[in-house]
């Protein structure tokens, strides 16, 4: 029986583990070692057959075994237990605090939230100092005049009871408004799904898309892991399409047709694409032309067109500006009965930053009105999104005016933490493209870097010694060395013998200079220790 399970546990390794692609959907080490644990160290009793209501990790639901999230793996664990140790034991490591380069977390970094914003969160939540001359001298008049606003347009001014399952209408007509703005075209708020954040927005479109694994989603190659992991545990085929990173991650519609094709030989039918704009991990920014020739793409394949666009502020150079997809399919003379799109946005990104608030937004169009009932269905399962979030969505989307009193405090913070972050994004691309063996392409959005690592035949070795890939060696021993915590390409999917890893470009500025002396410090040692 011992011999049983051990085998089955291999199984389980065997199915997502791939050494030639080095891939997302490789099981950790963590998770491999712990499954040697379990069938290593189980008594004999243990062995005994399960009962069918008994929770082992063979009997739990085989898509969550499947589904990976590296952002927040094993690296960021073991990076959590050294905090716990220097907390325990100063002075215990040659580091004296951990910088958290994992995840696009920017307060927890060190950013200040937007004063207007949290003003007026303030005032909603407490309404009841509305009304007190205090306020006055507290509050600015704009944040004043905006609370009151959208108190009124919540039944029962209360920002702790349910909402509609869209999300509060008046906050809706403010979305739309500000989406007509950006893009020069008609939005309706009747299409707009408010959600806690843009992932349960992406989750959501799982569940409507996919019926089974002959369903596929075109996803781009690296990816952010929410893609691989809720495709997995919706059931789903992920069809990967690769960008070209001696392009500066460019993306082809030659290659999105060939992945199409080969999708299709093997009996998958390819319900959507997935376009990261500006890019997530790879930090590129479409050009215009490009868009268009995605959007005729999905049109001529009846593809779904599901566009990421939550880094849409985060642009840092000048010859690249954001264009939505659906502004570009409108612009193209596409409407309704054309393109099916949704567009994704979020207030964790951004110059808010503000991920803890889970405040998002789906904007659906182009589809019938029996799958729009559909979706409300979807959404109604899970009641509504917190409020905080859907104000703040609403407030994203309409910040202060030219002429308000918030408007010169406002603008001055959110030029500066778009300027701070292009400085950073530079600084550390400079430093990672100094590195031996390292390239690093330019970042002209989003808040990543995505450099690639030649690494020494001896260092691929030693990670195949130790189980685990290549990047992900590097990136435990830059951790253990440093205090960085940077997530290995792997985590993301990338091209079959190439290494890379992610790393966000939010520690403080002041920060910078200690994280490029540290990460070249031990690159030198490395590739010294390692060279062929």
């Amino acid at each position: 029986m011992r011999r049983f399970v051990a085998e089955k546990s291999k199984q389980h390794c065997n199915i997502f583990f791939n050494k030639k692609t080095s891939s997302f959907i490789s099981p950790s080490p963590f998770y491999q070692s712990s499954i040697r644990h379990l069938t290593s160290a189980s008594s004999p009793d243990s062995m005994a057959e399960p009962s069918p209501s008994h929770v082992t990790i063979q009997t739990i639901n085989p898509k969550v075994l499947k589904c990976e999230y590296a952002v927040r793996g094993e690296i960021v664990t073991l990076a959590q237990r050294l905090q716990e140790d220097l907390k325990l034991n100063p002075g215990s490591h040659p580091f004296d605090e951990i910088l958290y380069c994992n995840i696009g977390n920017p307060q927890s970094l060190g950013q200040h939230p937007i004063n207007f914003f949290r003003e007026v969160l303030s005032l909603c939540d407490h309404p009841a100092i509305l009304d007190k001359s205090e306020t006055q001298g507290l509050f600015s008049a704009d944040a004043i005049e905006r609370a009151w606003k959208i108190l009124d347009q919540i039944p029962g001014r209360a920002t702790g009871a349910y909402s509609h399952s869209q999300g509060i209408k008046g906050l809706r007509d403010t979305i739309a408004s500000g989406i007509e703005e950006r893009d020069g075209f008609p939005a309706d708020p009747n299409d707009i799904f408010l959600t806690d954040g843009a992932s349960p927005a992406v989750h959501m479109m799982m569940q409507l898309l996919i019926r089974s694994e002959s369903d596929g989603i075109l996803c781009p190659i690296p990816q952010y892991p929410l893609y691989s992991a809720s495709i997995a545990l919706h059931g789903g085929t992920l069809v990967p399409y690769y960008l070209d990173e001696a392009a500066g991650w460019g993306m082809e519609v030659s290659e999105l047709k060939k992945q199409l094709e080969d999708a299709k030989a093997k009996g998958v039918t390819v319900r959507s694409l997935v376009v990261i704009n500006p890019g997530n991990p790879t930090g590129q920014v479409l050009a215009e032309e490009n868009q268009r020739e995605i959007v005729e793409f999905c049109k001529n394949e009846g593809l779904v067109l599901l566009a990421d666009e939550v880094y849409q502020e985060n642009v840092y150079v000048p010859e690249k500006k954001f264009h939505s997809f659906k502004k570009i399919a409108r612009s193209m003379g596409y409407g309704e009965k054309d393109v099916s799109l949704i567009s994704f946005q979020s207030v964790s990104k951004g110059y808010y930053g503000e991920c803890g608030k889970r405040g998002g937004y789906m904007e659906v169009t182009g589809f019938s009105t029996e799958i729009r009932e559909q979706l409300y269905k979807l959404a109604s399962v899970n009641l509504c999104s917190n409020i905080s979030g859907q104000i703040l969505a609403s407030l994203v989307m309409s910040p202060p005016k030219v002429g308000d009193e918030s408007y010169e405090s406002y603008s001055s913070e959110r030029d500066g933490i778009l300027q701070s972050l292009a400085r950073r994004a530079k600084t550390l691309e400079d430093a990672f493209n100094s590195l031996e063996g390292v390239s690093c392409n330019k970042t002209e959005g989003a808040m990543y870097l995505f450099p690639r690592i030649d690494l020494p035949q001896k260092a691929i070795e030693a990670a195949e010694a130790a189980n685990t890939a290549p990047d992900a060696f590097y990136c435990r021993r830059l951790l253990n060395a440093t205090g960085i915590v940077v997530v290995p390409g792997s985590g993301f999917g990338q091209v079959p013998g190439t290494w890379h890893f992610r790393s966000t470009i939010l520690p403080q500025e002041d920060k910078i200079p200690a994280i490029v002396t540290r990460v070249s410090d031990f690159h030198k040692k490395f590739m010294d220790e390692f060279r062929d």
